[in-house]
């Protein structure tokens, strides 16, 4: 089983906590480490693709990371909590 990423682990916690009900359901499917390397995967392709779109645009490395995480971390990885 492929370790996961900073991300991976990030969205874990978050998911645990903010979305006990798609974790439960995940694991019970077994489904939940694929789920994990899935948002960390698109997240990545994510990031590389604006971060270097930014760059392009005169941003510094680290504003250029900073802005395209702000666009990116809530929609594989910081999903929003269960209602």
């Amino acid at each position: 089983m492929k370790a996961l990423t900073q991300y991976g682990r990030m969205a874990e916690k978050h998911w645990r906590e903010h979305r006990p009900q798609m974790v439960r359901e995940l694991e019970a499917s077994g489904q939940l480490h694929a789920m994990l390397l899935e948002a960390e995967e698109k997240t990545k392709d994510e990031m590389i693709g604006l971060t270097r779109q930014f760059r392009n645009q005169g941003l510094s490395p680290q504003q250029a990371h900073d802005r395209a995480w702000e666009m990116v971390r809530e929609n594989y990885i910081l999903l929003p909590p269960e209602s």
